[in-house]
C-alpha cells in the first residue's frame, strides 16, 4: 500500500510513500513532496530536488501529530529506506518499528534507527504497485 501511496508524489526523481499503522489501523500517511501551500513540483529547472521538499516519513509524522493521535509503539511503512534526518523524527516519534521496500546507498538513517532499538526490516520488491 505504501507503493501505491508514493504515487501521489509529484516529484519526478523518485516517489516515496510512507504509512503508519498501529493497533492493525492505518493512522497516518505520507508522500514526499513540497509544504502545504506550495507549488507541486519537487524539482527545479535543472532537475535537482528544492531543498524544502518533505519526505514521506516527515510527512506522515507531522500529520499524526496534527491529528493528536500517538505514533508510539507503531510501525512505519515506507517504499524506501529512511534518511538520517527521517530516523531522528522517527526515534522522537515513538515508532518501534520500520520495514522498508527500497535499500538507499547511504545507511546512516537505517544504522541510527537500529542503534536506538528500533527494529529494522526490509521487504523484498513486488510488482504489485
Amino acid at each position: 500500500m505504501a507503493g501505491i501511496w508514493a504515487k501521489n508524489s509529484y516529484c519526478k526523481r523518485r516517489q516515496v510513500g510512507a504509512l503508519i499503522v498501529k493497533d492493525k489501523m492505518i493512522i497516518s500517511d505520507g508522500y514526499n513532496g513540497t509544504p502545504s501551500g506550495f507549488e507541486n513540483q519537487c524539482e527545479d529547472e535543472n532537475g535537482v530536488t528544492k531543498v524544502y521538499v518533505l519526505h514521506a516519513e516527515a510527512n506522515a509524522i507531522t500529520k499524526v501529530a496534527k491529528s493528536g493521535n500517538s505514533s508510539e509503539g507503531a510501525t512505519l511503512y515506507v517504499t524506501a529506506s529512511p534518511c538520517v534526518e527521517c530516523a531522528k523524527l522517527i526515534i522522537q516519534s515513538g515508532i518501534r518499528r520500520v520495514v522498508y521496500r527500497d535499500a538507499y546507498r547511504i545507511t546512516d538513517g537505517i544504522d541510527l534507527l537500529r542503534r536506538a532499538g528500533i527494529e529494522v526490516e526490509q521487504i523484498p520488491n513486488s510488482d504489485e504497485d
